[in-house]
């Protein structure tokens, strides 16, 4: 098993992702590593960086980082940046037996085939301060995501979040420091109680058809009907943070004639560069760890 030291040593394989692995190959660099990449060669601003093919990582790198997430379909590496389709079968993941691997929601790619179970693999998106440190740029996107859509201002906007996770929390502070109204829904009276000391206005969900200027899901299971959307003004702005199915009927959406924002991924879209120093914060720790 290698340490920090040994894996600086001996270099660092980043295969595919977006533009959040570039700027983690550069943060690794810049703490004296041996980094090669791979799967990357459509992003921008990749001088300085050893794009190799993926047998040559393979065999280079004892430490070897797949992207965030490592797939989305079970099938296929998560490689939007490259012209290359890596299907993930036994071939793929013979590759990396004997090596260490790091990736975020590994739990498809470790179906993917049996050999996995003879791999080192970590996931560090199951890591609390890679989540934590994700939700505020998540929640950061989602308010700069808002500033350039919605046509009002935000100050005084009556502003609503659907459900109180780490998204949610944050989402209530950024909004409530910049002036706006924030209704804030929960289940859990524990959590009503922690948004009206946010200074926020506490919602239960039948509590939700009234009319707000932005919306803010992070909830993905349907919170946002029909009923609650009748209620929203025409210029109003919905933004859906929520994995797959999300919580806004999109449909009941569509019939009123509303506009809903999809905002999948907002830090690897909106701020890859601090994404991709927490992950090379939290790989780095876990390292250390052992």
């Amino acid at each position: 098993m290698y340490g920090i030291q040994s894996a600086r040593q001996t270099g660092f394989g980043i295969m595919g992702g977006d533009r959040r692995q570039l700027y983690l190959a550069r943060a690794m660099q810049e703490e004296g590593c041996k980094v090669y990449v791979s799967c990357l060669e459509n992003a921008p601003c990749t001088a300085g960086l050893p794009q190799v093919g993926l047998h040559q990582l393979a065999e280079s790198c004892q430490v070897v980082l797949f992207p965030l997430p490592a797939t989305r379909d079970g099938r296929y590496l998560n490689t939007p940046l490259s012209n290359l389709e890596i299907w993930l079968d036994d071939d793929f993941a013979q590759l990396f037996v004997g090596k260490q691997v790091f990736g975020g929601m590994m739990d498809k790619l470790k179906a993917s085939s049996p050999l996995w179970q003879s791999v080192d693999c970590r996931d560090y998106y199951a890591r609390e301060e890679l989540v934590t440190g994700n939700a505020f740029l998540t929640a950061e996107g989602a308010v700069g995501l808002a500033v350039q859509e919605y046509e009002g201002s935000l100050g005084g906007a009556r502003c609503l979040v659907t459900g109180f996770g780490r998204i949610g929390k944050a989402l209530c502070g950024m909004l409530r420091g910049m002036g706006a109204q924030v209704f804030c829904s929960a289940r859990k009276a524990a959590d009503l109680t922690a948004v009206r000391a946010l200074g926020c206005q506490p919602l239960e969900y039948s509590q939700l058809a009234q009319p707000f200027q932005v919306l803010f899901n992070t909830v993905p299971a349907q919170v946002l009907g029909a009923e609650v959307l009748a209620r929203q003004r025409q210029d109003s702005l919905l933004i859906e943070l929520a994995s797959a199915p999300g919580g806004i009927d999109l449909e009941a959406a569509g019939s009123l004639g509303l506009r809903v924002l999809p905002a999948p991924s907002l830090p690897g879209r909106m701020s890859p560069k601090a994404s991709g120093e927490l992950i090379k914060e939290t790989v780095f720790r876990m390292l250390e760890e052992g």
